[in-house]
């Protein structure tokens, strides 16, 4: 996706958040205090709540992205390529002691990759396709599984009606108040009530769907090249540290 902002014409394609490099660059921020959370310092969740923010984000991106994008082959194959050259590092990172019982356990950029071709395939009503990617990221091991398929296709069907898709988001995420054991140890437990970090998503609610403008300019592969680069420097740092 072009990491440019869109510009607001006089007939956007969204009436939702277009500030999409700010977004990007909370998306990255929350990615990498979970990664950090989930790699050095498990026993405390607060990490993993910050980071639930990176995936919804990412996703309204990638909508956004195909509503402007001039060549969706071309946005597909970068997302594609990266999530390759992104696997051995997300290996190493998380699963250094079993590499090749995770060789198929996929990097988020190949969930980012199949939802946005399934969201694609109903935007151009290529039905086949819109359900063999669904099939595929709901019985192999992605991470998320459909919720990115899901959370996609809230974002484009109410990208005029953003009160109607924050009630549709919020719904989305409501089950992590009522199926969290209290033991869960990324739980929020109240007395003997818990909450399930997912709740956490919630956060990026007003991100999304309020109007944002800072102006704020990155390089166009920064936002692919940070993945596997963080990826890569915390590998070598639980190598270092023995983890």
């Amino acid at each position: 996706m072009n990491t440019k902002n869109i510009t607001v014409t006089d007939k956007p394609l969204l009436n939702t958040n277009l500030d999409t490099n700010f977004l990007k660059l909370v998306a990255i921020i929350s990615m990498f205090i979970d990664h950090v959370g989930a790699a050095f310092f498990p026993e405390y969740p607060v990490f993993r709540w910050l980071g639930r923010l990176a995936f919804p984000i990412f996703c309204y991106c990638m909508t956004v992205g195909m509503l402007y994008t001039s060549n969706i082959r071309r946005y597909l194959g970068r997302l594609g390529l990266f999530a390759v050259i992104s696997q051995p590092f997300w290996i190493l990172a998380f699963n250094p002691q079993d590499i090749l019982g995770n060789l198929t356990n996929w990097n988020i950029f190949f969930t980012l990759f199949i939802s946005l071709l399934a969201v694609w395939g109903f935007k151009e009503k290529k039905w086949w396709l819109f359900i063999l990617a669904f099939l595929v990221i709901s019985l192999w091991n992605f991470d998320y599984s459909s919720t990115g398929i899901l959370l996609m296709l809230v974002f484009y069907l109410c990208r005029k009606k953003p009160s109607l898709g924050a009630v549709l988001y919020v719904l989305l995420y409501l089950p992590a108040f009522f199926t969290a054991s209290p033991g869960d140890p990324l739980s929020l437990t109240i007395e003997n009530y818990g909450i399930g970090f997912e709740a956490g998503a919630l956060l990026a609610l007003p991100l999304i769907f309020l109007h944002i403008n800072t102006s704020l300019r990155i390089p166009k592969w920064f936002f692919y090249a940070f993945y596997p680069a963080h990826l890569a420097l915390i590998a070598l740092v639980r190598f270092l540290l023995g983890f």
